[in-house]
C-alpha cells in the first residue's frame, strides 16, 4: 500500500520531466532553425484540423496543422508538418521556411520570435517544476509521517 504513495507521484514526476525534455528540445530546434540563416520558399500542400475532447460535455480543442514542402539548398525535397500555424495560410500558398541542414533537417514556417519562444518555454518549465516540487514534497511528507 505504501508503494502507491511513492509510485503515483513518481509516475507524475516522470511524465512532467519527459514533457519538459520535449519542450526544451522543440525550443532548441526552433532556435537552431531560425539561427541557421537558411531559408527557402515552401508550398503548403495540405491544411487540416484535429479535434480532441467533446465527450461528456467537455470542451473541444481544435488544432490546426499544415504540411509544407520545400527544396533544400542541397537539392533534397523536404516535407514537414507543423502544428498551430496561422489560419490564413491555405493549401497552395507559399511561405518562407527556416531550416537546418544535416542528418536531421529541422524546419519551421513560424516567423523568428526568440523572446516569445523563450518566454513560452520558461513558463511551461516553471509550471512543470511546480508539479515536480509538489510530488517530491508529497513523498517526503508521507515518508516522514509514516
Amino acid at each position: 500500500m505504501d508503494a502507491m504513495f511513492y509510485a503515483a507521484p513518481g509516475l507524475i514526476m516522470a511524465c512532467a520531466l519527459f514533457v519538459a525534455y520535449r519542450v526544451v528540445r522543440r525550443s532548441l530546434q526552433l532556435s537552431s532553425a531560425w539561427n541557421s540563416g537558411l531559408t527557402a520558399k515552401a508550398r503548403c500542400l495540405r491544411m487540416f484540423t484535429t479535434t480532441h475532447g467533446g465527450a461528456n460535455d467537455t470542451s473541444v480543442r481544435t488544432r490546426l496543422h499544415h504540411v509544407y514542402e520545400f527544396t533544400a539548398r542541397d537539392g533534397r525535397s523536404v516535407r514537414f508538418e507543423e502544428q498551430d500555424g496561422p489560419a490564413t495560410v491555405v493549401e497552395g500558398d507559399f511561405v518562407t521556411v527556416y531550416y537546418t541542414e544535416g542528418q536531421e533537417t529541422v524546419a519551421t514556417a513560424r516567423r523568428p520570435s526568440p523572446v516569445k519562444n523563450a518566454a513560452g518555454t520558461l513558463g511551461i518549465l516553471a509550471f512543470l517544476g511546480v508539479i515536480v516540487v509538489f510530488c517530491v514534497g508529497f513523498m517526503v511528507s508521507y515518508h516522514t509521517s509514516a
